[in-house]
């Protein structure tokens, strides 16, 4: 059982060793001969607010390795922008099939769709991910941010500022450039990664809701600090531009004894979202769901939704209640953690599969469930056994040779649709 402090966005403190905190105004003076070190994820100019930064009182300090020399990337681990002409249909995977070799967390990405580009810091990629072994070396990524959505089996999470343990219906975020490692806490893992290179996630603003409602602050977790001591050689891999590199350290990188500040990884339970919804009649737009956002260089328009479909009660009058066909400027890129999703029941959109669907390009409830609903008494209904998500942004999604080569692309998803009759009639 692990530590958490709870909180979005906190000047979080935490000591592995009560007083090693500087409690003057030099941070550069620690305890136990310990080095201060401050990694920042955003600007130095940016407002109070939106500023982002964690101190950290090390071992030794971050400068203490080799050099970093070229080291071959997982082959199916990509980075946008890539060149793949993605037509603009109706797209669906099952479930990826578990590799039957030894792969790591890393190892293991299957990059589905990307959009954006990496080097303007802009936009995102969505992996799959298919472990069979824990990771021996750490990680970090100079590229983007990590949400990490498990489907199946649980991660223990090493990070330079503690520990963090998640497992389905759970996910964690890792800030880009602090370096982490995942241990495999059952026989294989499998789920979701979206990498962010845009603007770091944060809380939607709630606007007309009020003060209440969607992802509470208190919900999110941050670990507690937790170092390592030793001498023995430990390999550091960097992401950066896309390519991956390798360098060694003397001891581990996992050696904060004291940390303060609001760039945090931290983990959240999807069960503890607050659906709000219609009371009345009608849909709300799915906005509502929104966990956390991507914010653009545009006003309004995110850069990158992560949107959770949770449990709750149906309750409208007068009304469909699947989501409604739609056709959205925006692109979608949809996963089903766990159960099923209730605008698809025929059984083809599985947990652990994916569909996406790009801008303007029309979807909707299949053939059974239009029809149930139609056919359906209008009565309260609890819409349980389900958990899915969506990555939403305002690019398109452009899916990667593998993924549009996959064995597991539904050729015939749009077989969904086609026997939703003409009901037409004039009285």
């Amino acid at each position: 059982m692990l530590n958490y402090q709870s909180g979005f966005g906190n000047n979080f403190i935490s000591e592995a060793i009560p007083g090693v905190i500087p409690q003057n105004n030099s941070p550069q003076k620690v305890a136990h001969g310990l080095y201060a070190e401050q990694l920042s994820g955003t600007a130095f100019t940016l407002p109070r607010h939106q500023n982002l930064r964690v101190w950290m009182y090390k071992i030794t300090p971050s400068v203490v390795m080799g050099e970093y020399k070229p080291k071959s990337a997982p082959s199916n681990f990509l980075s946008a922008p890539v060149s793949t002409k993605c037509p603009p249909n109706q797209l669906r995977w099952s479930k990826l099939a578990m590799v039957n070799e030894k792969l790591d967390f890393i190892e293991s990405f299957f990059t589905i769709a990307v959009n954006g580009d990496i080097t303007a810091l802009s936009g995102s990629a969505v992996h799959i991910y298919r472990a069979t072994k824990s990771m021996d070396y750490a990680f970090y990524n100079a590229d983007g941010e990590f949400l990490i959505v498990p489907q199946q089996g649980r991660l223990l999470i090493k990070t330079e500022l503690g520990e963090l343990i998640i497992e389905p219906l759970e996910i964690a975020l890792i800030p880009r450039g602090m370096k982490f490692q995942v241990i495999l806490l059952d026989a294989t893992a499998y789920g979701y990664v979206n990498e962010n290179y845009g603007s770091p996630f944060e809380l939607p603003q709630l606007g007309p809701i009020g003060a209440n409602g969607l992802a509470y602050p208190r919900h999110f977790l941050a670990p507690v600090a937790k170092y390592e001591n030793t001498t023995e050689d430990y390999e550091v891999v960097c992401k950066f531009e896309g390519e991956f590199w390798s360098s060694t350290t003397k001891g581990s990188p996992f050696n904060v004894v004291a940390w303060h500040g609001n760039y945090v990884p931290y983990k959240y339970n999807l069960n503890n979202f607050q659906v709000i919804g219609s009371i009345s009649f009608d849909h709300p737009d799915p906005s509502i769901f929104t966990v956390l956002t991507s914010a653009s260089a545009k006003n309004g328009v995110s850069n990158l939704d992560f949107v959770a479909f949770a449990p709750r009660w149906l309750v409208q009058n007068n009304t469909f209640r699947p989501p409604y066909f739609h056709r959205n400027i925006m692109s979608e890129l949809m996963g089903l953690i766990a159960g099923t999703y209730d605008a698809k029941l025929d059984g083809s959109f599985v947990p652990g599969g994916i569909s996406i669907h790009n801008r303007f390009t029309p979807h909707g409830p299949d053939a059974g469930s239009t029809m149930a609903s139609i056919n359906s008494e209008l009565e309260p209904t609890f819409l349980d056994n389900t958990m899915s998500f969506m990555f939403e942004s305002f690019m398109p999604w452009r899916v990667t040779s593998a993924a549009l080569n996959s064995e597991q692309l539904q050729s015939n998803y749009s077989d969904c649709w086609q026997s939703i009759p003409n009901l037409f009639k004039v009285n």
